[in-house]
C-alpha cells in the first residue's frame, strides 16, 4: 500500500501519516455491520447521535485547533465549523422527522402508511475546505436512516477524518457503522466501483461529472453530488450611505475562507460607469486585510490556500486572465515563496471573450462592468453551473426581478453569497449538483420512500367482469 501525509500548509509540518486504506475490506465490514444498525431503530441511533454532539462539543477545541492546523484556516473560523458540526445532529433529527418519518392515515377505508428505509452501504466522499463539517453532513442524516458509512476523506485531511471518527467511537457507535478508508483520487475510484449502495459527494465539477458517467450504468444506486460555482454578485443601485456595508459582503462573498467555498463570489458584476465609489471602498478593505497562520494575533481574515500546488494553479489561472487582457486593479500574489499564502485579488474582465467557466478555487474576483441590467441578468447567468447568486442593493420589487431570473440554488439579497443555512436544503444545478440538495433535504437521498395500503384482514371482491 502506498503511504502518504498531510501537512500543516503555514510550516509543511507532518501532521498525520499513514498508508492507503483497504477499499474492500472497509466495505465488508460496513455491509456486516448494517443489519444490526438497520434494525436498532431510529431511538437508539438518535441516541447515539446526540451522544456524539456531546462528545463533539466537550472536544471543541482540540477539533477546532486540528482543522486550523490540518487546513491553514484562521482559528476563529474552525471554530465555527466545529460547532456546525454539532448542530447538524439536531438539525438532521429535525428534518428526519419531517422528510422521512413514518406517516400513516386513510384512503377510502384502506389504512395508506408510508415508511422510509435506507439504502444500505453508503460512500462518503469529503473535500479539504470544510472537512468535518462537509462530510458531516451526509454522514448524520445517513446514520440517522439506518445507513452504514465508509468515508473517504481529502487526502489533504486526513487526520480531521480519523479525530471525527473517534468521537462517533467515543459516542458509542458500533464498530463497523462508520468505517474510515484514506487515500488519493484512485482509491475514492475503487470506492466509487465497490460493493456500495450508493455514493454521497462533495467535492469538483469535474470528478463529479466523472461519478455521473460511472454510475449511470447503475440506476439502482443513489448518487447525490454537490459540486462547485463559478457564482456572480450583482451590485445594483446602491444608496450612498450603504457603500461600506455592501463593500463588506463583497469581500466576505470573495475572500472568506481564502475563497476557498464552493459558494464564494467569482465574478461581480457592476453598472459600467458609476462602480467607482464601491470599488474604491472594496480596494481599500482589501488592502486591509490580514493574511496569516490560524493563530496569530490579531486574527487574520484569511489563511492560505490548502497546499502549494493550488496556490501554483491559481497564480496559473490569474496570469491567464492577464494574458487574455484583463486589468489587474489588485494582483493575486505568493506571499511567501515556499508556502500557500495568497493576495486577495481583483481583475478587471470587462469586455474580454474566451474565459473559461472553471471555479478559480481560492482569493480570486472578476469583475464585469456592464451597461443595464438586462446585461447584468445575462453575464450572472452565462455559466454551466449553477450554485449561488446575490444581489447587493435595488429594492424588493428588482431582487424580485433577480430571483426569477436566476439559475441557483442559493439566491440571496443583501447577504454574502456563502451565506446559507443548514436548516435550509442547499445545493445547485447544472455543473454544481445533481438535484440532490443537502443540508436540510439530506434526510431526502439518506432513505428511499416505502409506501404501503395495508389491512388488517384480507378485504377483496371482483364485481365486474365474472361469468355467473
Amino acid at each position: 500500500m502506498s503511504r502518504f501525509e498531510s501537512i500543516d500548509p503555514c510550516t509543511a509540518e507532518p501532521i498525520w501519516q499513514g498508508e492507503a486504506g483497504d477499499v474492500a475490506a472497509a466495505v465488508a465490514r460496513a455491509r456486516a455491520a448494517l443489519p444490526g444498525w438497520a434494525s436498532a431503530g431510529l431511538e437508539p441511533r438518535i441516541a447515539v447521535a446526540r451522544a456524539f454532539k456531546a462528545v463533539v462539543t466537550e472536544r471543541a477545541e482540540a477539533f477546532a485547533r486540528l482543522i486550523a492546523r490540518e487546513t491553514g484556516k484562521p482559528y476563529w473560523e474552525t471554530r465555527t465549523e466545529v460547532a456546525s458540526v454539532a448542530a447538524k445532529v439536531d438539525i438532521s433529527i429535525t428534518a428526519q422527522a419531517e422528510r422521512a418519518g413514518s406517516r400513516s392515515g386513510d384512503v377510502a377505508g384502506v389504512r395508506q402508511v408510508l415508511r422510509h428505509k435506507p439504502h444500505g452501504v453508503l460512500a462518503v466522499l469529503g473535500p479539504y475546505n470544510f472537512p468535518a463539517h462537509l462530510p458531516n453532513g451526509h454522514i448524520v442524516p445517513a446514520l440517522l436512516a439506518g445507513n452504514t458509512i465508509v468515508f473517504k476523506p481529502s487526502e489533504l485531511t486526513p487526520a480531521v477524518a480519523d479525530f471525527m471518527a473517534e468521537c462517533w467511537q467515543a459516542a458509542g457507535l458500533p464498530a463497523g457503522v462508520l468505517n474510515i478508508v484514506h487515500g488519493a483520487g484512485e482509491t475514492g475510484k475503487a470506492l466509487a466501483a465497490g460493493d456500495i449502495d450508493g455514493l454521497l459527494f462533495t467535492g469538483s465539477a469535474g470528478v463529479g461529472a466523472a461519478l455521473a458517467r460511472q454510475f449511470a450504468e447503475t440506476p439502482g444506486k443513489i448518487l447525490a453530488l454537490e459540486m462547485g460555482g463559478n457564482n456572480p454578485l450583482i451590485v445594483w443601485d446602491l444608496a450612498p450611505d450603504s457603500l461600506d456595508a455592501a463593500a463588506a459582503l463583497i469581500v466576505q462573498s470573495a475572500y472568506l475562507s481564502a475563497g476557498q467555498r464552493c459558494t464564494c463570489a467569482r465574478r461581480l458584476v457592476v453598472r459600467d460607469g458609476s462602480e467607482g465609489a464601491i470599488i474604491d471602498r472594496v480596494t481599500a478593505l482589501i488592502d486591509r486585510i490580514i493574511v496569516g497562520a490560524p493563530f496569530d494575533e490579531p486574527q487574520p481574515f484569511m489563511g492560505p490556500v490548502i497546499a502549494n500546488r493550488a496556490a501554483d494553479g491559481l497564480v496559473a489561472g490569474a496570469a491567464a486572465l492577464v494574458a487574455k487582457g484583463a486589468r489587474v486593479i489588485r494582483g493575486l500574489e505568493r506571499l511567501r515563496a515556499d508556502r500557500p499564502f495568497l493576495s486577495p485579488a481583483l481583475y478587471d474582465v470587462t469586455g474580454l471573450t474566451g474565459l473559461p467557466d472553471a471555479e478559480l478555487f481560492g482569493p480570486l474576483l472578476q469583475l464585469v462592468r456592464v451597461p443595464d441590467w438586462d446585461a447584468a441578468v445575462a453575464v450572472a447567468n452565462d455559466t454551466k453551473f449553477g450554485l449561488s447568486a446575490g444581489l447587493i442593493g435595488g429594492d424588493a420589487a428588482l431582487y424580485d426581478r433577480f430571483w426569477t431570473a436566476s439559475r441557483a440554488g442559493v439566491v440571496n439579497w443583501n447577504r454574502p453569497t456563502n451565506g446559507a443555512a443548514s436548516n435550509a436544503p442547499f445545493g445547485g444545478i447544472g455543473l454544481s449538483g445533481n438535484h440532490r440538495p443537502s443540508a436540510y433535504y439530506a434526510a431526502d437521498y439518506a432513505a428511499w420512500p416505502v409506501a404501503s395500503l395495508e389491512a388488517d384482514a384480507p378485504e377483496g371482491t371482483i364485481a365486474t367482469g365474472l361469468r355467473p
